[in-house]
């Protein structure tokens, strides 16, 4: 096992440094209005009130989901990463406000729900199939570390501390203990994190209960369900794969069921395989990965194809427009990607974090931060759907709010702690993986080694190092190659260095002196993508990408009927960097062609071939993470592709 410490980031980059911002004076305000239902028009939350009524403060019922606490653990979380980018003492001051109200609410033996406490008390833990009492409360863990991390203040984490000492007491193999699980997976992997601020060991054994004991026969839910009087409820394909207790979680090799609930697992399963030295843990966990990012991911990385379960359904079944691709799932995808990065020195693993964070992770909210989409389509007619009830769940405009809410604070706490995924250091070596202008010091041997990076990544992709150890240093620095890139020059002091390629990652070990300078340079090409052959979304169509930013056309752009748009697979494309447009992107430009019906046919529904031709037109393209920020239109990432 590798011990990894958090790495302390200060991020400088135009890109994140502006959703940074737009998190912390825009986003968290308004998220805080919704939590407290103060915006009009948007799905009410009560999820401050529920505190409130819990802590006998107000009178009133619960009200919205079973798991609506966990709105505001994410909340939480997300302004601590932004307090350690920015202090605001009100905001401090606000959330410290609302932990004093957590702490009233939570029940003297430590207990904290607000679900069970208001609207059915006496009844817990009789549903933990459905009803997301260990899923609250690790939400609530990750914002009291995170919290903690950020100001020093303890008041949550004892908290936290308090209700996880009551949840070993009830949670084991003793012979009064409950011996299962939570339906929907995220206390494991907060467990972790909690193990590793406070050093108590019943935490990491904990997680280390609840994973291995999942999908054991006879089935948890099973007995769960007959004690409480109920007949067993296997809804999902008449299988417990929903929430991934169908087997025991090493002998899965194909993801399946609901598409968070499967990689937040894999993310606890990943970290405790890497804190554990559990190599049948780390095995199984490489096999999902595979599974998951070469035939159950979209160019988007995002995942999880089917409305029905919110869930990955077979391998290549990859459908554009009828995609679900829930935010919150590319999210964890990143986490997931983040611990087998842990595990494994790997650039696959950080290809896939920077495919997520520049295309189906930020694609769920609006450049203003005042909208959100829960789902993140990969084509949209909005007319389809608005009309059709199987697309009932697809969006040709984010909303406001929802009331089942979990994407919203999900992405604002991605957004504020993209810096601690730019870094990290393995076994001596100090690992960069994302490129975003920042900086922060490394430790090699015994010295400390700051680096300073800046760049105008993801448009460009030339890079600057430099770096300042106290002393002159013998160390390794290792610079993630992207797996789009066709090439790359590394250059230390001008001159080109000596570099060992391993798994996507440029080793340069040397003697480091103050004021070195680095020079990485990825030339950026456009890139015409196609499918695997079973994707049969796919077939004859190509996508756009260049370097990591993954492109979609628009009706603002290209009028309607995008259907009929082909591109050619030899035509020259331009790209050019518009300031005004979208908070500045890159804009890929080119000619086309456009079916087109002649004029004889009148509205014939069908015709011969010879009554349609083709003309001569162009086309604009954007990054897919922009559309649907200048009105309602049709968009799509795969266009026809001809000769």
């Amino acid at each position: 096992m590798t011990v990894h410490s958090k790495q302390q980031v200060k991020l400088t980059d135009s890109f994140w440094c502006r959703y940074q911002s737009l998190v912390r004076e825009k986003v968290i305000p308004y998220q805080w209005q919704a939590l407290n239902d103060q915006i009009e028009g948007a799905a009410p939350s009560h999820a401050i009130k529920n505190f409130r009524i819990a802590a006998g403060e107000e009178e009133g019922e619960f009200h919205g989901f079973v798991f609506q606490d966990s709105d505001v653990a994410k909340w939480i979380e997300a302004v601590a990463y932004s307090l350690e980018t920015e202090r605001d003492l009100e905001l401090e001051r606000t959330c410290d406000e609302v932990i004093d109200l957590i702490g009233r609410a939570q029940q003297p033996d430590g207990y904290l729900n607000t679900y069970y406490t208001v609207k059915e008390p006496g009844k817990r833990w009789t549903n933990l199939r459905d009803n997301h009492e260990l899923y609250v409360g690790g939400h609530f863990i990750e914002a009291a570390v995170a919290y903690y991390e950020a100001t020093g203040k303890k008041k949550l984490l004892d908290i936290m501390c308090q209700f996880v000492d009551y949840v070993d007491t009830i949670f084991g193999d003793g012979e009064d203990q409950i011996r299962g699980y939570d339906g929907h997976q995220e206390i494991e992997l907060a467990l972790i994190k909690l193990y590793r601020v406070t050093e108590e060991i019943r935490y990491l054994k904990l997680a280390q209960f609840f994973i291995n004991i999942r999908g054991e026969q006879p089935h948890f839910f099973n007995l769960e369900a007959e004690k409480r009087g109920d007949k067993p409820h296997r809804w999902f394909h008449d299988s417990y794969s929903y929430s991934q207790s169908h087997l025991p979680v090493r002998e899965q090799e194909v993801a399946s069921g609901h598409a968070v609930r499967a990689v937040y697992m894999y993310t606890a399963m990943a970290d405790l395989a890497n804190e554990l030295d559990d190599e049948s843990l780390k095995k199984t966990c490489q096999t999902l990965w595979n599974n998951v990012t070469q035939k159950q991911m979209y160019l988007t990385a995002g995942i999880g194809s089917a409305e029905f379960g919110e869930a990955f359904s077979f391998d290549y079944d990859l459908p554009n427009d009828l995609s679900y691709t829930e935010t919150c799932a590319s999210i964890g995808l990143v986490f997931w990607a983040q611990k087998m990065l842990a595990l494994e020195a790997n650039g696959v693993y950080g290809d896939v974090i920077e495919r997520a964070i520049y295309n189906g992770t930020i694609s769920g909210i609006q450049l203003d931060g005042t909208k959100f989409f829960y789902v993140n389509p990969l084509e949209v007619w909005p007319k389809q759907a608005n009309h059709r009830h199987d697309y009932k769940h697809v969006k040709a405009e984010r909303q406001p709010w929802f009331g089942c809410a979990c994407c919203p604070p999900n992405i604002a706490r991605l957004i504020t702690s993209i810096g601690s995924y730019v870094y990290s250091v393995r076994n001596h070596i100090g690992f960069v993986h994302l490129y975003i202008a920042s900086a922060t010091a490394f430790t090699l041997g015994d010295t400390r080694v700051e680096v300073a990076q800046t760049s105008n990544f993801p448009w460009s992709g030339d890079i600057q190092f430099t770096v300042n150890p106290e002393r002159s240093v013998e160390g390794t620095l290792a610079f993630r190659i992207p797996g789009w890139a066709r090439s790359f020059s590394l250059k230390v002091n001008g001159e080109e260095a000596h570099t060992q390629v391993s798994k996507g990652y440029a080793y340069v070990t040397r003697t480091w002196n103050q004021g070195d300078e680095i020079h990485l340079e990825i030339p950026m090409e456009i890139e015409r993508m196609v499918a695997h052959p079973n994707v049969k979304a796919n077939a004859g169509k190509i996508a756009l990408q260049r370097g990591p930013v993954v492109y979609c056309l628009e009706q603002v752009d290209n009028g309607e009927n995008l259907a009929c748009i082909e591109i050619n697979g030899d035509s020259l494309i331009e790209e050019r960097f518009e300031e005004e447009l979208l908070n500045g992107v890159m804009v890929l430009s080119g000619k086309a062609k456009r079916t087109e019906v002649t004029s004889d046919v009148g509205q014939a529904l069908y015709m011969r071939t010879e009554d349609v031709n083709t003309s001569e037109t162009t086309f604009t393209a954007i990054p897919y993470y922009a559309w649907a920020n200048r009105g309602e239109g049709e968009m799509t990432v795969w266009v026809r592709s001809g000769k």
